[in-house]
């Protein structure tokens, strides 16, 4: 993950905030190096409401988020876009206030591409992203859904790459990218959770499209879609570019690597910029561009072919 955006976003944590007709965010109180001034979570619609991303586990974010819902309008969905607990921690104690079904693309696991369920079984552990393990909807959302309510309808689009299960939501001509596509730094993708083939192959699916707005779950709206997603996908490439250049003078795992590569980045972020690495180092594998001197593990070194 790299910040990229020099913009200034400071939100009032707790407001409801109008972005445009139909369309309100409220901005949760877990600011961290990982969640910039805090998750977003969006209520969409004037009596119908979705909430989108209930946010994590805060007593003061579900009074914030109840706060909202005026005379005449009822919560009827709470959207999940992914198994994240930032994200998704506070859709049952949401739901046992308005009674709303909890809707997303499965359980933390679904939606997990075979290579990063095999290391998965053997035995690789996510990097602390705060994964809710025991999350699973009410309702599944396959790709290319539906949902709708009085004024508003949402297509659902599965991006895997953040995290198998993972899913941005079109509205109209804008969409809600959650964590795959953010103003404020790139995604991080972190395996086995994340899978950077799947993540590159869903900023392209995303590009097919032309896009008025996104609306991500960190960070302000972004107003120029297609070339964030220029960007997202430049940027990726340079890091390809940079590992393979290093692998020149020898093998070296993915620590190493992270260390020559994130020069400029903060010592307490080198640990995620670790898994960011072994993340592509998994998907140079695939492209058979190098091969790893010992089963697949960010402490392996790896070899250019």
């Amino acid at each position: 993950m790299v910040v990229s955006s020099s913009e200034p976003f400071d939100p009032v944590i707790g407001d409801a905030e109008q972005l445009e007709p139909g369309l309100r965010r409220i901005v949760a109180p877990n600011p961290s190096a990982m969640t910039y001034s805090g998750t977003n979570t969006y209520l969409l619609g004037d009596t119908d409401i979705a909430v989108i991303d209930p946010g994590p586990l805060d007593a003061d974010h579900l009074g914030a988020i109840l706060a909202a819902i005026t005379p005449g309008q009822r919560i009827t969905h709470i959207v999940v876009t992914h198994a994240h607990l930032d994200h998704a921690a506070l859709a049952r104690p949401l739901q046992a206030e308005c009674g709303a079904p909890v809707l997303a693309f499965g359980p933390a696991i679904s939606g997990r591409s075979a290579v990063m369920q095999r290391l998965a079984e053997d035995g690789l552990s996510g990097g602390g992203e705060g994964v809710a393990d025991d999350f699973n909807p009410d309702e599944t959302l396959e790709d290319g859904a539906l949902l709708s309510g009085n004024g508003w309808r949402l297509r659902v689009l599965h991006t895997p790459g953040h995290i198998g299960n993972h899913i941005c939501l079109a509205w109209g001509d804008a969409c809600f990218t959650a964590d795959h596509v953010m103003g404020w730094a790139s995604s991080l993708v972190s395996p086995p959770d994340g899978d950077l083939t799947d993540f590159m192959m869903s900023c392209r699916r995303l590009q097919k499209q032309a896009w008025r707005r996104f609306y991500p779950g960190h960070g302000d709206m972004i107003e120029d879609p297609a070339g964030r997603l220029d960007w997202l996908i430049s940027h990726r490439q340079l890091r390809e570019a940079a590992i393979l250049e290093a692998l020149r003078s020898g093998p070296l795992d993915a620590h190493e690597l992270a260390v020559l590569i994130y020069h400029d980045t903060p010592s307490g972020l080198i640990a995620a910029a670790t898994r960011n690495v072994f993340a592509h180092l998994v998907d140079l594998v695939g492209k058979k561009r190098i091969a790893p001197q010992a089963p697949l593990r960010p402490t392996t070194r790896f070899h250019l072919l």
